[in-house]
C-alpha cells in the first residue's frame, strides 16, 4: 500500500491532471479523455501501479468522467437549442452497440496493446486536428441506412478504445457532412453520454488481476473520478471564457503538436523502446 508522500503527490498530480482537461475542453471543445488517458498512465505507473491490466483503467476511470462532463454540456447546450435531437436519435443505436464492443475488446487486450491503439487513433486525431479545413466536406447531410449503421458503430468503438468520449471523432464527422461546427460540438456531448455510460458499466464488472489503487471498483479509480470531475467543472468555465475572449485556432494547432508528440511517446512505450 502507497505511503501518506505518495498518496499526496497521487493528488497533486490528478488536481493538475483535472484542471489541465477542464481548461482544454472548455478552450478547444476537445474532450478531456485524451489527455486524461495518457495522464492517468503515467500517473498510476509513477505510484507503481503497473501492470498488464493499466491501461484498462485508465480507460474506464477516463470513460467514467466523461459521463458527467457529457451530461451536464448537453444539457448546457441544450438550453441555447444547439442539440441535433435527430441526429443524436438516428446514431444512438449504432454507438451503444459499438461503445459495448469497445469495452468488450478492451477488457481481453493488456496495456501494451491498448497503448499501441491509443497511440495511432491519437495520431490520426492529432494530425487532423494540425491539418484538417473546415471547408472538408464528404456530404450535405449525415448519413442514413447502410452507411450510418457503419460509422456509428465505429464511432463508439474507437471511442471506448481511446477511453474518450465523442468529441474527437463525432464532431470531425459531423462537420465533414455539413453540420455547423456548434450544433456539431453540442451534439457529440451527447454522443459521449451514449459512449460512457454502457461501456463504464461493463469496465465496472471486470476483474482487475493486478494490484489497484485504493477505492477501485472493477477497473474504474474512484479517487480519480472524484478529483478529476471537481477540477473539471471548476476550471472548463475558465477555458469557454479564454475561447471568447481570444482566437482558439492557433492554440488548437499547437495542442495538435502536443497530442502526436503524446501518440508517438505512447507507441514508442508500446514497442518496448
Amino acid at each position: 500500500m502507497p505511503d501518506t508522500m505518495l498518496l499526496l503527490q497521487m493528488l497533486i498530480m490528478l488536481m493538475i491532471i483535472g484542471a489541465f482537461a477542464g481548461v482544454l475542453a472548455g478552450l478547444l471543445g476537445v474532450g478531456g479523455g485524451i489527455v486524461l488517458v495518457p495522464a492517468f498512465f503515467y500517473a498510476f505507473q509513477t505510484l507503481g501501479y503497473d501492470g498488464p491490466q493499466l491501461m484498462q483503467m485508465c480507460l474506464a476511470t477516463s470513460l467514467a468522467t466523461i459521463i458527467v462532463t457529457s451530461v451536464r454540456s448537453v444539457l448546457s447546450h441544450n438550453k441555447k437549442g444547439a442539440v441535433d435531437w435527430t441526429i443524436l436519435r438516428g446514431w444512438a443505436p449504432g454507438i451503444v452497440i459499438g461503445a459495448v464492443l469497445g469495452m468488450l475488446l478492451v477488457a481481453q487486450l493488456r496495456s501494451g496493446t491498448l497503448q499501441l491503439i491509443f497511440g495511432v487513433l491519437a495520431l490520426i486525431v492529432g494530425l487532423y486536428m494540425g491539418f484538417g479545413r473546415s471547408h472538408w466536406r464528404l456530404g450535405q447531410a449525415m448519413p442514413k441506412g447502410p452507411r450510418r449503421w457503419v460509422l456509428s458503430p465505429l464511432v463508439g468503438f474507437m471511442s471506448v478504445l481511446m477511453g474518450i468520449g465523442g468529441g474527437s471523432f463525432g464532431v470531425p464527422l459531423m462537420s465533414l457532412y455539413n453540420t455547423p461546427i456548434h450544433r456539431a460540438v453540442a451534439t457529440a456531448a451527447g454522443f459521449g453520454v451514449l459512449i460512457a455510460v454502457p461501456s463504464v458499466i461493463g469496465f465496472l464488472l471486470v476483474d482487475m488481476t493486478m494490484p489497484v489503487p485504493p477505492l477501485t471498483i472493477g477497473a474504474v479509480n474512484l479517487v480519480a473520478f472524484g478529483i478529476i470531475i471537481a477540477m473539471t467543472l471548476i476550471t472548463a468555465p475558465w477555458g469557454v471564457k479564454l475561447a471568447h475572449a481570444m482566437d482558439p485556432q492557433p492554440l488548437k494547432r499547437v495542442f495538435a503538436v502536443f497530442l502526436v508528440l503524446v501518440a508517438l511517446n505512447m507507441l514508442r512505450r508500446a514497442m518496448g523502446y
